[in-house]
């Protein structure tokens, strides 16, 4: 669908992403007024790649590609978990910076989710495992059959959570692209 169909449909399209080194889930749903309902969701496998840097190309490559076929009004993520490992957090973060920068550079809004936001927003519980979370979007989304990786899932929970939340609570700022990033982050930058 065009930006300006879009537009003079008055419909919002939202992709969410639960980022992930070896597997990262993606969810696009289709917002019209109060109702929504999912466009498409999988996951990029990423195990076949040999290196760090190869996965991170491929995620940008795969992210620009659903932004360019979509058109998304918003990119919603999931913030990483913090564990114990601080090499797989340092993995994590840049394969979800690699995603946030794959939507500022088509100036497109991000927000980022803490994962209780999230199940909190879908299920009511913050502490929801992965199937009730895909049990309950199974219901919202009228989803026929569930994916068997449940990132693909997860991805869609962060789409819809970004969409009961309209982008007004994240865990970190809201950004419209490059241009805002830099005036929301005055000095971050120095060139």
């Amino acid at each position: 669908m065009s930006k300006e169909a879009k537009k003079e449909a008055k419909e919002k399209i939202i992709l969410g992403i639960d980022p992930g080194t070896n597997i990262m889930g993606y969810g696009l749903i289709l917002v019209e007024g109060k109702k929504y309902k999912p466009l498409q969701y999988g996951v990029i496998h990423l195990k076949k790649y040999t290196t760090h840097e190869l996965k991170l190309k491929k995620i940008f490559e795969r992210i620009t590609g659903l932004i360019d076929e979509f058109h998304p009004d918003a990119v919603a993520l999931e913030a990483p978990f913090y564990g114990q490992n601080v090499q797989s957090m340092l993995k994590l973060g840049r394969a979800q910076g690699v995603a946030m920068a794959a939507a500022l550079a088509r100036e497109i809004a991000i927000a980022e989710y803490s994962p209780k936001k999230v199940k909190q927003s879908v299920t009511g519980n913050g502490n929801a495992s992965k199937e009730q979370v895909a049990a309950m979007l199974q219901t919202l989304l009228k989803i026929e059959e569930l994916p068997k990786l449940l990132d693909a899932t997860d991805a869609l929970a962060v789409a819809v959570c970004h969409h009961f939340h309209d982008g007004r609570l994240q865990t970190r700022g809201r950004t419209a692209g490059w241009k805002s990033f830099l005036e929301e982050n005055p000095g971050r930058i120095k060139g």
